[in-house]
């Protein structure tokens, strides 16, 4: 069981007393619960969803504590306007928190009415590093279970696989609904169904829009609302000229793994959930200019994971089940790059040692327990 703070509590806290901070991530990842894990912030939580709340909101009879905590607020067309009003009118000391399942980040951003006035946090779900994994059966527990606080907690695979299936039931009828306009939502669900089977391999908008019958510009439409929603997230491939690189095919996760049917892809999945994790981290708490991607060249050599920072690479990271041999491309791109480290991790295997190019392989925690 989880007991201590999530892992944001501590910025969230620095962040509001310098501007409103925006606490973004999936549904159900625990938003909520760390708003209103601070001090003054039950006296002053305010649910969109909730009808008496949303007329407090439009009614601007809001809360008299130091804290105000809108939640799910990005639902409301007018919302950045509304808290631009709220935040250059503040009271000395007024502290505005925002949270919400959706990318507050992008959300109708027509305009830039609230630069220079938050800080955007992206909450995740559980990591090896939050949860202090160091048993090679937790790892297989949180493949299992997911990372979401309701399905780890319960323990329960059936009881994560239930949870799992009405979590996307509602992020199609609930949350796509309020901030999308999509009308066929039953295709929308299909797609849904057919993603996981297409993960750690490229995406192909073409043969997608063939298998659900609709046109390329209305398949594209709903990856993108999905991304907004926090339910996939895409990776762009790293290259340069000079290791023949492919620019365009883009690999999609699921921020819920336990969608992924097969073992292997599966992993691949948590693996880069951690990764983005991480990544966001260093982006939203130390303001670094890194990005997570993945490595694939014409002639098929290809690396899961390249977090990238200012262009150049500085983390390789490829997956195995079991115990293997280095991989022919994790070689050809460390010797491309022979600085960078470079990682073949595995959620089975038991071996642990530096190879003779200088990759580290090693059993899967050895890496995830270092991020956070």
């Amino acid at each position: 069981m989880i007991e201590k703070p999530r892992y944001l509590t501590t910025q969230v806290r620095h962040d509001l007393k310098q501007k409103m901070v925006f606490v973004a991530g999936p549904r159900q990842v625990g938003k909520t619960t760390l708003a209103q894990s601070l001090p003054a912030a039950s006296a002053g939580y305010l649910n969109w969803d909730v009808p008496e709340h949303r007329d407090r909101i439009l009614r601007r009879e809001l809360p008299a504590g130091k804290l105000w905590v809108f939640d799910e607020i990005h639902k409301y067309r007018q919302w950045r306007n509304y808290l631009k009003g709220l935040y250059d009118n503040r009271r000395a000391g007024q502290q505005i928190l925002v949270t919400g399942s959706g990318r507050l980040d992008l959300y109708r951003f027509g305009g830039d009415s609230l630069q220079g006035r938050y800080h955007l946090l992206r909450l995740h779900q559980f990591s090896v590093a939050e949860l202090g994994l160091n048993k090679p059966a937790e790892l297989l527990d949180l493949l299992r279970l997911g990372g979401f606080p309701e399905p780890w907690l319960s323990g329960s695979e059936r009881e994560a696989r239930r949870w799992s299936r009405e979590y996307r039931s509602r992020l199609i009828r609930e949350e796509v609904t309020s901030l999308e306009t999509i009308r066929d939502l039953g295709q929308l669900e299909l797609m849904m169904l057919v993603l996981p089977d297409r993960v750690a391999s490229p995406l192909s908008i073409n043969a997608l829009r063939e298998d659900l019958q609709v046109s390329h510009k209305t398949a594209a439409s709903w990856l993108r609302a999905m991304e907004r929603l926090y339910a996939i997230f895409r990776l762009s491939p790293f290259g340069s000229p000079r290791i023949r690189a492919v620019k365009k095919e883009q690999k999609h996760y699921h921020f819920d793994w336990t969608v992924v049917p097969e073992s292997a892809p599966r992993f691949e999945n948590l693996v880069a959930c951690h990764l983005l994790k991480w990544v966001h981290f260093q982006q939203d708490v130390e303001g670094a200019d890194i990005e997570l991607r993945y490595f694939r060249d014409k002639d098929g050599r290809e690396v899961d994971f390249v977090v990238v920072e200012r262009r150049s690479p500085v983390l390789l990271v490829e997956c195995k089940w079991a115990d293997a041999e280095t991989d022919r491309s994790i070689r050809y791109l460390k010797a491309k790059f022979p600085k960078v480290d470079a990682w073949q991790i595995s959620a089975t295997g038991t071996k642990d040692y530096v190879s003779g190019e200088g990759i580290r392989v090693a059993p899967v925690l050895k890496l995830l327990s270092r991020l956070i």
